[in-house]
Formats: C-alpha cells, structure tokens, sequence
C-alpha cells in the first residue's frame, strides 16, 4: 500500500497544472511599450524565464486585440497607453487590456510593472475593488508624490514674455522647441496630474484611497550625490509615502537615471522569483 501511495502521490504532482504568471508592463510619460525593449529590459527578463508574449495597444473606441496565448511558465505583455493623456484616461485604457489578459489566463498571477508615470497609473487602476485580481504592483521611478519637472513642462508652455504678447510667441515656441514642444503642449492634462501634490490636485486624491491587499514594491532611482534621479525626488518614488499605502511596501534602491536599465530587470525578475517562491 506504501508503494501505491508514492506511485499515485508522484502521477498527482505529475499532472497538477504548472504556475503560469503573467507579468503586464506599463510604460511611462514621453514613452510607449518599445521602450522596455529599447532599455534591455525585455531581453533581461526573458534571459530569467519570462518569455515576451506580445503588444497589447486598446484603440480610442477602447477595444483591445485578444491576447495571443503563451504556453510559457512565465510571460510578460507590454502595452501601448495614450501617454500624454490625463492619468485617468490612462487607466481606463490599462483595465481594458487587462479584462483582455483575464479572459485569456483567468487562474494566472498577474503582476503589473509600471516606470515613472505608467506606475501611477498602474497604481490608479487599482483603487477600489482590484476587479482583474492583480497580485503584484512594481513600481520603477514613479513619481507617487509628483515631480516638480511637471511643474517646469508647463511653465514652458504657459511661458508668454511681455516682449512678444499675443499668437507670436506660440509660433516661436512650435519653430524652436519642435516635436518635443508640441509634446508637452499636448500633454498639459498629465503634466498637470503629475504636479507635486498638493490640496484638491489628483494626486492628494489618489494618495488617500484605499487600496486592495496584494503585494507592493517600489524599485527607487538614484544618482551620486542626489536624492533620487534626474526627473523624481527619492521620496516621491517611494510608494511607502502614500498615506494609505504606508507600511505595505517594499522598497528597493537601484543607482540609475530615470530611465529603464536591463537593472530593472534583473531586480523585476529576482523579486517575482523570490515571491513566487513563498
């Protein structure tokens, strides 16, 4: 009877369904899903066992491709978002991708990894009752508290010399500043969301609202010599500064501009090795 025990014990373990994750990665302001192959990212995760599954990009009339399905233990989708849109478009634009990716992996873990904006707006999406049963949020470099570079995007735009009042001054911001102008102009609504917070502004909003109790990390960027990167203080990359979130998460530094390194990577893929672990 022992023996039949241990045959029918191993044809158990032999046919349990392997843990499949899906790990979901948000892309930042200025940015779109290229750029965490252009960082190296993508190719680091894969060379640690999350196999790149695809794009996922929902169109303005919100409808999003299916997901093609992965047979991979662990796969990662990037997503395309309206990026110089208002954070809360945003978001809306991510839930669609995801009620997307659940239909596709209903029983997966699903992890979101946001850099600098696209972790707030990962963070936004999962106010309330967490309806995609997210497990995991990374966040790399995202200013939860705002950064005062917003503030400098819009003085850029707002900027009206007295020397030259009225519709002259637009030309000459749109001549000289070229397409990284014309960015920012179209991009007010999320430079504002992404202002320090401040009393009645988005993210003393967001900052205050509950959150549901899944697993919280923030990846923080730091320069020598600096309190955090060239863009966000350290403070505001700090998710464990959100009031409501204080306490619950777990937050680790990386020397590095702002921008995505194949470090994020590595860190990305040991944490959610270590998790899956326990």
């Amino acid at each position: 009877m022992k023996q039949l025990s241990f045959l029918t014990a191993l044809l158990l373990t032999l046919v349990q369904p392997v843990q499949a994750d899906v790990l979901v990665l948000v892309h930042g302001y200025m940015a779109d899903a290229r750029s965490w192959e252009a960082s190296g990212v993508t190719a680091t995760l894969a060379s640690r066992g999350w196999q790149p599954a695809g794009v996922l990009t929902p169109t303005p009339n919100g409808i999003v491709s299916p997901v093609a399905l992965s047979q991979a233990a662990n796969k990662s989708y990037s997503v395309n978002l309206p990026a110089a849109a208002p954070l809360q478009v945003q978001a809306t634009a991510l839930a669609r991708v995801l009620d997307v990716v659940r239909q596709q992996y209903p029983q997966e873990r699903l992890v979101l990894a946001g850099h600098s904006a696209g972790g707030v707006v990962a963070r936004m999406m999962l106010t309330g009752q967490n309806p995609y049963a997210v497990d995991t949020l990374v966040s790399i470099a995202s200013p939860h508290l705002g950064t005062g570079r917003a503030a400098q995007g819009l003085d850029l735009v707002d900027f009206n010399p007295f020397f030259c009042p009225g519709p002259g001054i637009d030309f000459m911001k749109h001549a000289l500043g070229g397409d990284e102008y014309d960015y920012l102009e179209h991009s007010r609504g999320a430079l504002i969301d992404l202002l320090p917070e401040a009393s009645g502004n988005i993210l003393a909003w967001l900052n205050r609202q509950p959150y549901p109790d899944i697993h919280y990390y923030a990846i923080v960027h730091t320069l020598p010599y600096e309190s955090g990167d060239d863009i966000v203080p350290a403070y505001s990359q700090d998710m464990n500064n959100v009031p409501t979130l204080r306490g619950r998460v777990k937050t680790l530094y990386i020397p590095a501009s702002h921008s995505l390194n194949p470090q994020d990577g590595i860190l990305l893929a040991t944490l959610l090795a270590q998790q899956s672990r326990r």
